[in-house]
């Protein structure tokens, strides 16, 4: 039986009770006795080693590959070219990305040659003994240059280029991978603009950031005759047999990807290029091929946070409302489009600069520009981290124009039908009162987010009268999806916990899953559970054998109005001296609906607040002339728990979500805030408004001293 977003009925207190109950991991005990197999840990007989060739330049026409040295090199069972492999493009919505490129390179890294070797050590240095010659072509490294006349076109033949599904959206230029206009005419606007008494516009600049996984991207493929076997580190195992039968032609029924443990994903993980590298060596080869990148590839050649630069315009009344709000927001998005998922090849979240207000006339244009950097792609709250810097750096700075506090005027505009919104702003701004004294100020950040949507199914089975088992095809990358499933089951079922078994199945053998990300698994699969769950209660009233089974698939649409609202608070120092920003303590409040996993719940509101620090004071994943010039995660800066202030969290239960029982997406939601608050406050203490992530010492110096070079 499937059913699709079926009324729920009301369940038991005592069946809810447990979710007060901090949750033990039900895969806990396999990782920390390191008994959990992740990629990297899988061995197949006669499996062989892959290492591919980068291209050292931003953009050239390849006019010869010799291969031949690194053929004749012992252990060396094949090279493959681009000649070889074909015109084989590839992605998660455009396929605009070669598996190995073959006339041209777009960006220092891609990838240009191919090797499996019997171990990685010969592969490596076949990799070395391939020779190749560029002839350099003018490079665009600028968004807007690249949107001006004569800037290079990158994709000559974007028009040729296939999607997984429909129609490509249509571009004004050719060096727009994606662009969406949303809101009110731009007659309307400028009617709204005109009846401000005030009109005031910043520019800010966000930059690339790495997502910081521990686990490295790889992917195992072999053949068992006509069926091709992946284990890979991608968390949205459907989405990627997809992809692969889209780029290679092989039939998506006779691809099978298996569900394995992911070592950390923060959106980096739903993008993937060696599966198709090591499709096209295992079927050459004829057996299993793996391959794992080191951290210079993972640095210089998968799909960071985009930089971004936003245009905001807002018009206010003198009281302090809001009455029109535009913004222009572009997008670096790197030498390919591959990496997005969505049709519109936009980050959405670039629509969020004013979410959390009640603004009469907006309108925002979203783009995302080709240019010869490495492809861009997704982070934790892809898009939005942006657009709330921007935004509520904004608004602070609106009040001060206004002579307002910045509270009070996010207060006025708040709008009428959340009042959740009024309680989550109050309970931040109590906690943190403004301090006196030159060198340190409180700040604060108000946000709005909407949960994930997309398509996703289980099937809960009774194997006895007190024993279940459901089924998913979902990844677990680390936040407790197989514990947040069994819980829900467990209390849906009026059963203990340990009663239920949750089996992750490859795609051959499980329901479709749209893939862990964009907080959508606790809604969607959270909620087919439960309706699942609880139909086999009833079921199980009046049965007389076993087993006896439910399947349940349920789709979140886009545009449901269910959004969960929440605050960051901050207090900071700033040395005068030196530049440096402390944060010395910090609030962080969530309207989260009801909690399910409470120790996870807590868990990735304090990782989100790390984030957020991260981004707001130290990472950049820099790029000069397409170059990245970090090799590893120690020359990238990611914070460490001596970089965390004391942080308290605040939840609000409202159990008020569309998720089971009530739950609220809290995935992407504890960075949102973090780099604005900081910003605001460090304005309150030293008077320096830093308008560009990340707020660094020497920016703060620069802003109260000068550049160096005028002293």
């Amino acid at each position: 039986m499937t059913l699709d977003q079926t009324p729920m009925p009301a369940h038991a207190a005592e069946d809810v009770a447990m979710f007060a109950r901090p949750e033990v991991r039900h895969e806990g005990a396999l990782k920390v006795t390191g008994a959990a197999r992740y990629t990297g840990d899988h061995h197949p007989a006669g499996m062989l080693y892959a290492a591919c060739l980068g291209s050292p330049v931003a953009h050239a026409r390849i006019t010869s590959i010799d291969t031949s040295a690194a053929e004749e090199l012992p252990g060396v069972v094949a090279v493959l070219t681009g000649h070889d492999v074909g015109h084989v493009l590839f992605g998660r919505h455009l396929r605009d990305m070669p598996v190995l490129a073959r006339d041209r390179v777009l960006f220092i890294g891609q990838r240009v040659a191919a090797v499996a070797a019997e171990t990685r050590e010969a592969a490596e240095e076949a990799v070395r003994l391939i020779e190749v010659d560029y002839d350099d072509l003018p490079a665009v490294f600028d968004p807007r240059e690249a949107l001006t006349d004569g800037a290079a076109v990158l994709h000559p033949d974007a028009a040729s280029y296939g999607t997984i599904k429909g129609a490509r959206t249509p571009v004004g230029h050719p060096n727009v991978q994606g662009e969406l206009v949303h809101g009110c005419s731009e007659a309307e606007l400028e009617e709204a603009f005109a009846a401000a008494d005030l009109v005031v516009e910043h520019t800010f600049r966000t930059p690339r950031q790495h997502q910081g996984f521990i686990e490295p991207h790889g992917a195992i493929v072999w053949f068992e005759g006509e069926i091709c076997h992946v284990v890979s580190t991608n968390k949205a195992p459907f989405g990627l047999r997809q992809q692969l039968a889209a780029a290679t032609g092989h039939p998506e029924d006779r691809i099978v990807v298996h569900n394995r443990f992911i070592g950390g994903d923060f959106g980096g993980k739903g993008f993937s290029v060696d599966e198709f590298v090591c499709f096209y060596l295992a079927r050459k080869t004829g057996r299993p091929v793996r391959s794992v990148m080191s951290y210079v590839e993972e640095l210089s050649a998968t799909a960071p946070r985009h930089a971004a630069e936003l245009v905001l315009r807002t018009g206010v009344r003198r009281d302090g409302t809001f009455v029109a709000h535009s913004a222009d927001v572009v997008f670096d998005g790197g030498a390919f489009a591959g990496a997005k998922a969505n049709a519109d090849l936009i980050l959405h979240g670039g629509f969020d600069t004013m979410s959390a207000y009640d603004v009469p006339a907006m309108r925002h244009r979203v783009r995302t520009i080709y240019t010869n950097a490495l492809p861009g792609g997704h982070m934790r709250a892809p898009g939005e981290v942006q657009a709330v810097f921007a935004g509520e750096s904004h608004v602070d700075l609106i009040a001060g124009e206004l002579g307002l506090d910045p509270v009070d005027l996010r207060r006025r505009n708040l709008p009428p039908r959340c009042p959740l919104a009024a309680e989550v702003l109050d309970r931040a701004a109590a906690v943190l009162p403004r301090p006196a004294g030159r060198g340190r100020g409180t700040g604060l950040a108000l946000y709005r987010r909407q949960g994930g949507t997309g398509k996703g199914g289980v099937v809960v089975r009774a194997l006895g009268p007190d024993r279940f088992e459901v089924v998913t095809g979902s990844a677990d990358q680390g936040s407790g999806t197989v514990t947040m499933i069994a819980r829900v089951a467990a209390a849906a079922l009026g059963v203990a916990e340990d009663r239920i078994e949750v089996v992750q199945r490859s795609t051959a053998d499980a329901l479709y899953d749209a893939g862990a990300g964009a907080s959508r698994v606790t809604r969607v699969l959270g909620d087919a559970t439960n309706v699942a769950a609880t139909e086999l209660r009833g079921r199980l009233a009046t049965a007389t054998e076993f087993p006896v089974e439910v399947a349940c698939v349920v789709e979140a649409p886009r545009g449901e109005d269910n959004p969960a609202f929440g605050a960051c608070a901050v207090e900071v120092t700033v040395d005068e001296l030196t530049g440096e920003i402390r944060v010395e303590r910090a609030v962080l409040v969530a309207d989260s609906g009801t909690v399910i996993n409470p120790i996870a719940h807590r868990g990735q509101l304090e990782g989100g607040f790390a984030f957020g620090l991260g981004a707001a004071l130290m990472e950049e994943l820099l790029v000069e002339e397409g170059q990245v010039l970090a090799g590893s995660l120690g020359d990238y800066k990611l914070p460490t728990a001596p970089d965390m202030p004391p942080l308290e969290i605040v939840t609000i239960a409202s159990g008020q979500g569309l998720g089971p029982f009530g739950a609220k997406p809290v995935g992407e939601f504890g960075n949102l805030g973090v780099p604005p608050a900081i910003a605001n406050a460090v304005e309150r203490a030293i008077g320096v408004r830093l308008m560009v992530l990340p707020l660094t010492a020497e920016a703060v110096w620069t802003a109260l001293h000068g550049s160096p070079s005028e002293h």
